[in-house]
């Protein structure tokens, strides 16, 4: 499906402007005519693809399915909810694309394929759990569900950012702190020295990185720029993107932080597919792929086989080694009790809240390192300076 950016009169010679998603310029038009619209530029978007035009985030997720839940238990039909939902989008790509699935859904077509035709706007999961709400006659519920998982995920992203507001202004004062002591402070003592060649060891080290940062700043800004695409584009490949992601839940310190994270994604996310009567399986090849990381996905690989050969979750889970022994005795409880969809969901809540602590102590680890940073870099300064100052200082009192 391409994307087309239009300008346009309506019947009362009013300007409008917006982007319609067709197959072709035939249909481009078609669609336009039946808007009663008359057109006079138009232009297909740089992507022909339209699903890489916006993505919508987790408070917008959370927000358009918590309306759509409230208007479908108050009895109103799925094409006026949508009509609704569309009229109250502030951003005018989102309105679009609401705009082109209350079209097609007017015209027959499931709610869960009109989503999927915009596969990057909105996540695959969402789409899962709307296809399955479709098939039960719960759409509404499926829709409460979700509004209810996007927003603990709005919740977790905003304690994300604020607690790491603190490390990142700290990390900026770091780098600042450092230029200005090598470019401003260390100059000044060098030329203490009327005899450069007799400078220790550490000051003649110091006074190199003082005339680089001055003199050849350039190259330093030409190594980070590498050093930042370098990695990007090194994490793009399988083999290295495997190796990170296994450090990530391996890694001594921040390996069981980042495991409690994944555990409560992973439990929220099963919870909610299994209750809505979605395959187990799907339900694990889904689960997997919400946490992102490509050593988690490898593993359940091997867990969705064994599902399939008739091994119990539980114990193919604790096969792994990504999870706490705790979380798989649950699952067990759960398999053997016939209440996996509750007792996953009061899971989740638990190691919800476990996330939220786990990120705050992960963010603790690297404002210690921060600090150490600063210090030594301010310790080897003095330490630099000290001989000139003293210098000067027996100078004085020989005069």
């Amino acid at each position: 499906m391409r994307s087309f950016s239009y300008v346009a009169q309506d019947a009362r010679n009013k300007q409008v402007k917006g982007v319609i998603n067709a197959d072709n310029e035939q249909e481009f038009l078609k669609k336009i005519k039946e808007k009663g619209l008359y057109v006079k530029d138009y232009r297909e978007s740089e992507s022909d693809n339209s699903r890489s035009m916006y993505k919508f985030n987790t408070k917008e997720l959370a927000f358009c399915c918590r309306q759509l839940s409230a208007m479908l238990t108050s009895g109103l039909t799925l094409v006026k909810a949508i009509d609704i939902l569309t009229k109250e989008q502030e951003k005018e790509k989102a309105r679009a694309i609401w705009q082109d699935i209350y079209e097609n859904v007017q015209k027959g077509e499931s709610f869960s394929s009109a989503l999927e035709a915009h596969a990057g706007s909105f996540p695959d999961f969402l789409i899962s759990m709307v296809g399955a709400g479709e098939s039960s006659g719960s759409l509404d519920v499926v829709m409460q569900r979700m509004a209810n998982h996007y927003n603990e995920e709005n919740k977790l992203h905003n304690i994300i950012k604020s607690a790491m507001t603190y490390p990142m202004i700290l990390a900026v004062l770091c780098v600042v702190i450092t230029i200005f002591m090598f470019t401003f402070i260390m100059p000044t003592f060098i030329d203490m020295y009327d005899d450069k060649s007799k400078m220790p060891a550490l000051t003649k080290a110091l006074a190199a990185i003082s005339d680089f940062l001055k003199t050849k700043w350039y190259i330093l800004v030409i190594i980070v720029v590498a050093l930042f695409f370098g990695i990007t584009y090194a994490l793009k490949t399988p083999k290295l993107r495997l190796k990170f992601d296994r450090l990530l839940v391996k890694g001594p310190m921040w390996g069981p932080l980042i495991t409690k994270i994944y555990t409560g994604r992973f439990s929220r996310t099963l919870s909610s597919l299994y209750s809505s009567g979605i395959p187990m399986v799907e339900c694990l090849e889904r689960s997997s792929s919400v946490l992102g990381n490509l050593y988690v996905d490898e593993k359940f690989e091997d867990v969705v086989d064994e599902v399939k050969q008739g091994e119990t979750l539980s114990a193919a889970i604790t096969r792994t080694e990504l999870f706490e022994p705790m979380f798989c005795s649950i699952i067990y409880v759960g398999e053997e009790s016939g209440a996996l969809d509750s007792i996953l969901e009061k899971t989740s809540e638990y190691y919800e809240e476990e996330s939220q602590s786990a990120v705050q102590r992960l963010v603790g680890l690297i404002e210690p390192v921060m600090l150490i940073f600063m210090a030594v870099i301010i310790g080897l300064v003095v330490a630099g300076v000290y001989p000139a100052l003293y210098g000067s200082f027996e100078s004085i009192e020989n005069e």
